[in-house]
């Protein structure tokens, strides 16, 4: 290298080396300011000091929110993009859809959390969130607040704890919301068929109804594997339906540090017992008793659908009361597919919600952005567009919004809301989940020879909190 060069090299050097550290500066001021005025706002928000006109205000100062949800419905983006986005948008808020699982959203704003980005700082604004996934946010305090009755919409919900219509609201899953989380859809674990090859009235009502229909019909029937949702959520009904005290979900109500480890195992055991007897007669099983075979456990709901779909399986289950009419619909299943009642007593209902973690870059945006998605004509655009149950509670509705939902419900095609309300269940305690799907995997899919107390105790013991 020539001297010209080295000393043009330094007279570069010596022009952009400061201009890096005074950028480097300037943008660590921006983070620091950043971080202060969500820390304040969130601070004042919470002690009851701003009003909505505030934050509408710094909404759109901020001017954009990360809006992270579970991306395995095109129906559901569909709707996003089309009518979620410009409800929010005309509050000077632009909004980025982010797909991905809700467990890995959860993971990141953990690590953000734990790597000292605090508010302000993080990736995440707004998630769809319930369940374990809630109780694992709220447990790391890594949420926002108690913020779901201070939204301008809030009028709509009930969150009244006298009230025995606001516990859907109050509890996700056993765990206290605290108002942490806001109400977005209504979903009730339902089973369909195809009317072409099963007669609706024929079909099971109970699991003893059904242990005896795969028996005769082997091969005709299978379930997701858990620890997927819809997998996991079979499991729990299997577990109501096999109480051995006859008292159906109740015990599942309480957490870990709430029931003996004897205690579960008891309640469990004949559960297990059920789903190991029916195995040999499942899609791929041996066909007999005492057969194996190769059971074949699709991994998500959408592999189970596309197996009913395909005719090698009778009966096909999700989460959603409305979904049979939409996919009717849209192609995805022939007309001849109807809901039906099972399991009597025990087809599970939840709600999910959107929540706000406590590092969110642009929380008045998340406020905003919540809001909107929660005025009686986002949840009837969404009952529209995608069979959506609402989560407004109706009876706080004006009568002509009550009767425009009641026109808009699409067709449950084979069953009525009246049989659906009397055949509900709640969502089992989150604090269950991991245990009782870690008991599946080893005990059904593994086929451990190991007895079955030991395999639950080693549950119990890697997944209590």
């Amino acid at each position: 290298m020539s001297r010209s060069t080295v000393s043009h090299t330094h007279l570069i050097l010596a022009l952009v080396v400061p201009l890096l550290v005074l950028t480097s500066i300037a943008c660590t001021d921006a983070d620091a300011t950043r971080h202060r005025i969500a820390a304040d706002f969130r601070t004042s928000f919470l002690a009851g000091e701003r009003d909505w006109a505030d934050v509408a205000e710094l909404a759109e100062s901020e001017g954009q929110v990360e809006f992270y949800h579970w991306g395995g419905s095109e129906a559901l983006n569909s709707w996003l993009e089309l009518s979620a986005r410009p409800a929010i948008e005309q509050h000077g808020v632009r909004v980025n859809f982010r797909r991905g699982d809700t467990r890995d959203v959860v993971d990141l704003i953990l690590a953000e959390l734990a790597s000292a980005k605090g508010p302000g700082q993080g990736s995440v604004d707004v998630v769809w969130v319930n369940g374990e996934n809630f109780r694992t946010l709220r447990n790391a305090d890594a949420l926002f607040g108690a913020f779901a009755d201070r939204l301008e919409a809030s009028r709509y919900f009930a969150f009244d704890p006298s009230d025995p219509a606001s516990s859907v609201n109050l509890h996700d899953f056993g765990t206290p919301t605290d108002l942490m989380e806001m109400p977005w859809a209504s979903f009730q674990f339902t089973f369909r068929t195809n009317t072409g090859r099963v007669d609706p009235a024929a079909a099971p009502r109970t699991f003893e109804q059904l242990e005896s229909w795969v028996t005769a019909h082997p091969g005709r029937f299978t379930y997701v594997a858990p620890p997927h949702y819809v997998g996991s959520t079979f499991l729990h009904s299997v577990l109501y339906g096999t109480n051995p005290d006859g008292t159906g979900y109740e015990p599942f109500l309480r957490s870990l540090s709430q029931i003996e480890l004897g205690e579960l195992t008891r309640l469990i055991r004949p559960g297990y017992d059920f789903l190991r007897r029916i195995e040999p007669f499942l899609l791929g099983g041996g066909g007999a008793a005492g057969d194996r075979g190769s059971p074949i456990y699709p991994a998500t709901a959408t592999a189970l659908q596309a197996r009913f779909v395909g005719g090698e399986v009778d009966f096909d289950m999700e989460f959603g009361v409305y979904d049979v009419d939409r996919d009717i619909r849209a192609g995805v299943y022939p007309v001849t597919v109807r809901n039906i009642i099972f399991p009597e007593s025990g087809m599970i209902r939840d709600m999910s919600y959107l929540a706000i973690p406590a590092n969110a870059p642009n929380p008045a945006a998340a406020l905003v952005t919540i809001n909107a998605l929660s005025t009686p004509e986002s949840h009837l655009s969404k009952l529209v567009g995608i069979g959506f149950a609402p989560a407004v509670d109706l009876r706080m509705l004006s009568r002509r919004q009550r009767e425009a939902f009641d026109e808009a419900a699409p067709d449950l095609r084979g069953v009525t809301a009246e049989e659906l309300a009397a055949n509900e269940a709640p969502g089992l305690n989150a604090d269950l989940v991991d245990l009782l799907d870690a008991v599946w995997i080893e005990y059904i899919a593994e086929r451990s020879a190991r007895p079955f107390d030991e395999i639950v105790a080693d549950a119990w013991r890697t997944t209590a909190p």
